[in-house]
């Protein structure tokens, strides 16, 4: 049985007084067996975030449905959301207790009582320890990032979702965050993740989905994905603009061009065709396609859906 089932899910929004109806998912249907470290990818608007929202039961869908650990997350919305522990985008917090009562009463949501143990180690493991008995109120952005990952935990659920979970928070957060959840994962707890990190992607996921315009585009394992991709990228900088037709295969960012290159021919004409421009490339490498470069394509290139393998 899978963690998580979506099977053919859509969602539209009615129209508004001067706007069409908003078809935000169309057909979505994949599976997280249990266990995974799963990523979900797609630019902003793709549909991600309804897609977690209708996961937690916080959003309804149109048509399909979603089930967690065999549970209707519609029909069967308590048990569905006794298996998940969601940690959202936004920073959401009550004011008026501190670190450690608001895990407590977290976790009375749950009907879990008696966890002090595991509050405790969710604090230390999360840098929290030190913050227990301060007020929500106190605290930086980062550390109550910290504290929505431990509300989410609190009840040991199975099935994690991480929604752009270090979003804006210093390095230090990340190491601490990610090191713990791969431990849980390794544990057995099922991971789902997004990010516009794709490097994070790369590295803590063993099979992504991607979405575009509300349908799957890529679902693959990511070694599979950066198989597939350009086995090379030429990377070098430059002074100044590139000439736009040529501006229009590179990957730009500030001084830093990239063009995909398969073979040593295509190396040498982009590098010919930056000097017949009269340019100059500094700095010049060529490195292997990762997870930015498959999206980028993935993205640029239309629906080119695969299906691939449970990890």
């Amino acid at each position: 049985m899978p963690a998580i089932s979506f099977q053919s899910v859509s969602k539209t929004y009615p129209a508004r007084a001067k706007s069409s109806a908003l078809k935000a998912l169309d057909g979505v249907s994949f599976d997280i067996e249990q266990g995974e470290f799963f990523g979900l990818l797609g630019p902003n608007g793709a549909g991600k975030t309804t897609l977690i929202s209708i996961l937690a039961g916080l959003n309804r869908a149109t048509g399909g449905k979603v089930l967690v650990h065999g549970h209707d997350v519609a029909s069967d919305y308590a048990q569905a959301r006794r298996s998940l522990g969601v940690v959202p985008q936004e920073l959401v917090f009550d004011p008026f207790f501190n670190v450690r009562e608001a895990l407590r009463i977290q976790s009375g949501y749950f009907g879990v009582k008696n966890n002090d143990a595991w509050i405790d180690e969710l604090l230390d493991s999360l840098g929290l320890a030190d913050k227990a008995n301060s007020n929500m109120r106190q605290l930086s952005g980062g550390m109550k990032r910290r504290v929505l990952v431990a509300q989410a935990l609190v009840h040991k659920p199975p099935v994690i979702v991480l929604d752009e979970p270090t979003a804006g928070v210093d390095v230090e957060l990340r190491q601490t965050l990610w090191q713990f959840i791969a431990k849980l994962n390794r544990e057995g707890h099922t991971v789902l993740l997004t990010t516009h990190y794709l490097e994070e992607a790369e590295a803590l996921c063993s099979r992504i989905a991607m979405l575009k315009q509300g349908k799957v585009v890529a679902l693959d394992r990511t070694s599979e994905l950066l198989k597939n991709a350009s086995s090379n990228v030429l990377r070098f900088k430059v002074d100044s603009e590139l000439p736009m037709e040529l501006a229009r295969q590179a990957r730009i960012t500030g001084r830093i061009v990239q063009f995909p290159a398969n073979n040593a021919a295509e190396i040498e004409h982009y590098l010919a065709a930056v000097r017949q421009a009269g340019l100059t490339a500094e700095d010049v490498e060529i490195r292997k396609a990762d997870l930015e470069d498959v999206f980028l394509d993935v993205m640029s290139n239309g629906y080119t859906a695969t299906t691939g393998a449970a990890a």
